[in-house]
């Protein structure tokens, strides 16, 4: 388990033990993460590895209460997050899906959309909330009035990313975000995001099955298989000197990402 303090980078996100399990119709239960216990950063970001169905996407869920623990419990800036209300939750948790969805209607009312759910009033476009998400997210203003279904899958990434952001969250999640995407803009993403965690102290976990966009931004790296941390460790370091055999195996012949 990650033990390392620092003032500069200070514990956001604490999971103590936990555990999720799929229940079929007839009430049987299969694992799916058992004794799962880490910490993340405020200012750094953590990336999530491994085989298919070695629970990464079952994990991210549970961070904004998609899905529920069977046991333990999650912690957020020291409050346990079953205990928030779930709007309030996912309003400090954003979070962006492997293939990004955009709603009927201009980038503008994508990126207010969130309040309405929340039954909040939403920003303007000057607002400041607004500006700084798109320059976060590497758009210009002019994008505000295009059709959000009519941009490519890089640029719809990105309007999810200024989603994401525009309610100002303590921590982003993001699901295989640059499967879809070719290399250039998978880079260009992925430089985003590192930047954005650096300037913002934003805490960001990140799953990929894409090893080299791990060595270039992972401040902290986990590899789960069969619904456990098998490895942890400081991102650079764990892929260099792999200490087990199943993450040993999988460096050797990682999957490739879907799309």
């Amino acid at each position: 388990m990650q033990t390392m303090t620092t003032v500069d980078n200070p514990p956001l996100l604490r999971l103590e033990k936990v555990g999720a399990v799929r229940r079929d119709r007839t009430g049987r239960e299969t694992p799916l993460l058992s004794g799962i216990s880490f910490v993340a950063r405020q200012g750094e970001l953590t990336v999530l590895i491994g085989p298919s169905g070695g629970g990464k996407s079952t994990l991210i869920r549970l961070l904004n209460r998609l899905a529920e623990p069977s046991t333990g419990q999650i912690f957020l800036d020291g409050a346990d997050i079953a205990t928030l209300p779930v709007l309030q939750l996912r309003r400090r948790v954003g979070m962006v899906l492997q293939k990004p969805f955009m709603f009927e209607g201009t980038v503008l009312s994508n990126l207010q959309r969130p309040f309405l759910y929340r039954q909040e009033a939403p920003p303007a476009a000057a607002s400041e909330a607004v500006q700084r998400a798109l320059n976060l997210a590497r758009l210009s203003p002019d994008y505000l009035t295009r059709e959000a279904r009519s941009l490519s899958g890089g640029e719809q990434q990105r309007v999810s990313l200024a989603r994401a952001l525009v309610g100002g969250p303590q921590l982003l999640l993001l699901d295989e975000p640059t499967s879809a995407l070719d290399r250039p803009t998978s880079d260009r993403l992925a430089a985003t995001l590192h930047e954005i965690c650096r300037s913002e102290r934003l805490t960001i976990l990140l799953v990929t099955h894409d090893l080299r966009l791990t060595g270039r931004i992972a401040d902290y790296l986990l590899y789960l298989e069969g619904g456990r941390i098998i490895e942890e460790g400081e991102g650079k370091e764990l892929l260099a000197n792999p200490r087990t055999e199943e993450f040993r195996r999988f460096l050797a012949e990682p999957e490739e990402e879907e799309g």
